[in-house]
């Protein structure tokens, strides 16, 4: 791979970006992102927060109290805020306007399977989520005024007891920064912050997807559990009388065991396993299929004329072995695998001609409203 200066980064090269910061240090980019195309005000904010396909907080600190509402937020309550001291997110804002997609998938030089989503927060002077940390990578974009970030590697990463967001006991600030439009910060997991809007402004928060241990252990659970048949059922014909019928015997022990046995993945499992995983799409989202679909031909025409754009909503990842395709294993002919490896890099596929095989398949995702030619 030749290096590249990488615009978001003030032009350092992801290698260096990679060695000296990703998940060591934090950095501040200046002018990282000026021109964001138009910036999302609060009106446009507020409606996708008042929507039950969208998820979105509204963060208030009165009086030395936290109070945290869960959207939808309706616009009477919006109405009705004072002007200073909260903070509207809205998660996801990249699956709803393609600008502020487009801002996302600028971070490509880092894999498809781990960035996450762009949140947007608004606050206006005084708004706060607290100091706080996060257990994912994250860059913080300023749009509009000015705010002031605090951040600290400290190791007491404790909590107020009792408090409806993850506070910080104690802040001890190593650093502080003013960002004005722009100006981005990136922190690594766990880099305690402290965020206040010096302005009416934005943040956009560029995060990514870091599941637990625990999360990745239980889903591969739920995968193996629809994926498993094992033969039999368990028996004792050669069972002798007991006189402690309340202990579970070592001989159902040794059974059950074997039986367990059957349990086994490798690494093909693996990746089968989060390729559906990482491109399955969250409860509350669904994809909406064209009004007036074209026809089979006049689609094909309009792929040769036009190309195709992923859905917002979309997501293709591959492996060696298969593609997939929001949570699904993707059917493809070898020789369109190239082809599906661009859509899945690039999010489109210029126009041009196209196989047979590769058109049918492109067209059953259209009329499910995973990708559009218009």
């Amino acid at each position: 791979m030749i290096s590249r200066p990488i615009e978001v980064l003030g032009g350092m090269d992801a290698e260096t970006f990679l060695r000296d910061y990703w998940q060591k240090a934090p950095l501040l980019i200046r002018q990282a992102i000026p021109d964001v195309g138009k910036p999302v005000d609060l009106e446009w904010l507020s409606e996708l927060a008042s929507r039950d396909d969208v998820e979105s907080r509204l963060v208030e600190y009165r009086q030395g109290q936290w109070k945290v509402e869960h959207g939808p937020l309706s616009s009477r309550r919006l109405a009705r805020l004072p002007e200073s001291d909260w903070t509207i997110l809205v998660q996801s804002v990249n699956q709803h306007l393609p600008h502020i997609a487009d801002i996302l998938w600028r971070f490509d030089f880092l894999p498809y399977a781990r960035l996450d989503d762009l949140m947007i927060s608004y606050a206006p002077p005084g708004g706060t989520v607290g100091p706080h940390f996060d257990s994912y990578d994250v860059f913080l974009l300023q749009v509009g005024g000015r705010k002031r970030w605090q951040i600290s590697g400290q190791d007491d990463v404790s909590l107020v007891d009792g408090a409806p967001l993850k506070i910080l006991q104690h802040f001890d600030a190593d650093q502080t920064w003013e960002l004005g439009h722009g100006d981005m910060l990136y922190l690594p997991p766990k880099y305690a912050h402290y965020g206040v809007a010096l302005e009416p402004g934005m943040t956009y928060s560029i995060g990514f997807r870091a599941p637990t241990c625990q999360e990745m252990v239980t889903q591969f659970l739920v995968y193996l559990q629809d994926r498993l048949c094992c033969e039999g059922m368990y028996s004792d014909p050669d069972r002798q009388p007991t006189d402690a019928p309340g202990r579970i015997g070592a001989d159902m022990m040794d059974q059950v065991s074997e039986m367990l046995q059957a349990i086994q993945w490798d690494k093909s499992t693996v990746a089968d396993f989060l390729g559906h995983y990482l491109t399955e799409p969250k409860a509350h989202v669904f994809y909406d299929a064209p009004d007036e679909p074209l026809d089979e031909d006049a689609f094909a025409q309009a792929l040769a004329e036009q190309g195709v754009w992923l859905d917002l909503k979309s997501q293709i990842l591959f492996t060696e072995q298969q593609v997939y395709t929001n949570g699904e294993i993707q059917e493809i002919d070898a020789a369109d695998r190239a082809d599906w490896e661009t859509l899945a890099n690039r999010r489109r596929l210029p126009a041009g001609q196209y196989s047979e095989s590769l058109t049918e398949a492109l067209y059953e995702g259209y009329l499910n409203g995973f990708w559009h030619v218009h």
